[in-house]
């Protein structure tokens, strides 16, 4: 018993998710679309990880539509299973808009973890810095080559 709780904050810490990503995909509201590979959802995190550590990171709905409003340019990262679809479904149509990347990831839990908060969140927008360019670009690269949902 005293070593399960010793492994559990390792696990936390990490980021590991606790299910599946096939798992996850069970969970996901009808509107995330287009949701992003599994490779492509690890680069995601590893992103937002390193992101976070500049402060180069937009959290939440109201935040992230407010920069959003003012022109801030980044790389929209949604969790396809939030529930209500009404909190956040307009994001998508603000990016479409406005030319912003944007792709849904399985979990809300696994991208609050990302961000370094112990608290899911349901959006996050990567802004570009010259410390992980080579990791941004990749990931913009590969997240507008998705297809947009008609």
């Amino acid at each position: 018993m005293a070593r399960e709780k010793e492994l559990e904050p390792a696990a936390d810490a990490e980021g590991a998710p606790e299910r599946s990503y096939r798992e996850q995909l069970d969970y996901l509201n009808p509107i995330a679309q287009p949701l992003a590979s599994r490779k492509l959802t690890r680069k995601l995190y590893k992103c937002i990880r390193k992101a976070a550590k500049h402060k180069q990171i937009r959290r939440g709905v109201k935040e992230v539509q407010k920069f959003i409003n003012k022109g801030e340019k980044g790389i929209m990262v949604l969790a396809g299973d939030t529930q209500p679809v009404d909190v956040y479904c307009h994001i998508p149509i603000m990016c479409e808009d406005r030319s912003i990347p944007y792709a849904y990831v399985p979990s809300k839990s696994d991208l609050g973890a990302a961000a370094g908060s112990k608290r899911p969140t349901c959006v996050i927008m990567i802004k570009p810095h010259e410390e992980y360019q080579e990791t941004y670009d990749e990931c913009l690269e590969e997240v507008a080559t998705l297809p947009l949902p008609l």
